[in-house]
């Protein structure tokens, strides 16, 4: 009986042991974690920056070309296609040559006034003087063109006179010139100032296109 006892004893310790260990180890290893879902605001995040990016690119991509009163703005001299003709009229005292700002910038844009307008000359530089006429506003469509007029005296008087190597031209409210080739008159008379000047009209003096 003494021997049953105790073997009964020690079989219940291990059975203690045993079932100890186990708890342990189910304690130890804890519930398995559910699998992470995304959460709405990552969502919304995500879903937030590509609206910015689409109102970045849209902002990016949108011009006006328009000045702050809506107005097309200022054309500007590597918009332009200058190019200058003599149309001189045989026997006229005055000789005319008309001037083309052909606008191929891709907008519209405007030109008011007179453009700026200097001869080269072999006895330097020659400015031309306005006429004074009215200088009204003219937008220019894209793809089309506006002249001006250039007159000069004639060199009528037999002699040598001044000799024009060439015609600056700079647009209205521009500061960067074109040079061309002149194409009137190889000469201007030489005067003591009481002469005819070389004169630059308003924008439009010489015909619009189009």
């Amino acid at each position: 009986m003494r021997v049953t006892k105790l073997t009964i004893a020690a079989l219940a310790v291990v059975a203690g042991l045993s079932l100890t260990a186990c708890q342990n180890e189910d304690v130890a290893a804890g519930p398995e974690p559910a699998a992470s879902a995304p959460t709405a605001n990552g969502d919304d995040t995500e879903q937030g920056e590509g609206q910015n990016q689409d109102q970045d690119q849209e902002g990016t991509d949108a011009g006006t070309g328009s000045n702050e009163d809506g107005k097309a703005a200022d054309c500007r001299t590597d918009e332009l296609e200058v190019t200058a003709s003599d149309v001189t009229i045989e026997g006229d005292t005055v000789g005319t040559v008309a001037v083309e700002f052909a606008n191929g910038g891709g907008r519209d844009c405007t030109l008011t006034g007179y453009a700026g307008v200097d001869l080269k000359t072999n006895a330097g530089t020659l400015s031309a003087e306005r006429t004074g006429e009215e200088a009204p506003s003219v937008v220019l469509k894209d793809g089309k063109s506006v002249w001006f007029a250039v007159t000069y005296p004639v060199n009528d008087s037999g002699g040598s006179g001044v000799r024009v190597t060439g015609l600056v031209v700079t647009p209205p409210n521009e500061t960067k010139p074109v040079t061309l080739d002149w194409p009137g008159g190889s000469s201007l008379p030489v005067t003591d100032g009481s002469g005819t000047p070389v004169k630059v009209g308003p924008i439009g003096s010489a015909g619009q296109g189009d």
